[in-house]
């Protein structure tokens, strides 16, 4: 039973982040706080959130044609102010 209402709750948070798409006007750890995630939900969510950040900060790299440190750099500062930490 318990498995099956945090499937559920890990299924309704991934479709709200789904519908909110990549938006990092509010960072990941804001978005999970406002919508009240825990547990298995709240790690599913900010996995795929980061996992968004990180793919939005490379195409941003990509498009100021960074290479080596700079890139690096640049995507991990970028991910950590999506991510909010």
């Amino acid at each position: 039973m318990i498995r099956i209402i945090t499937a559920v709750v890990a299924t309704v948070a991934i479709a709200s982040l789904a519908a909110v798409g990549p938006s990092f006007a509010q960072s990941c750890k804001e978005n999970a706080a406002k919508q009240k995630l825990a547990g298995a939900a709240l790690k599913s969510f900010m996995t795929k959130c980061e996992r968004e950040a990180h793919e939005a900060c490379d195409t941003k790299a990509g498009a100021q044609k960074l290479a080596g440190a700079a890139k690096n750099s640049f995507t991990k500062k970028c991910v950590t102010d999506s991510v909010g930490g």
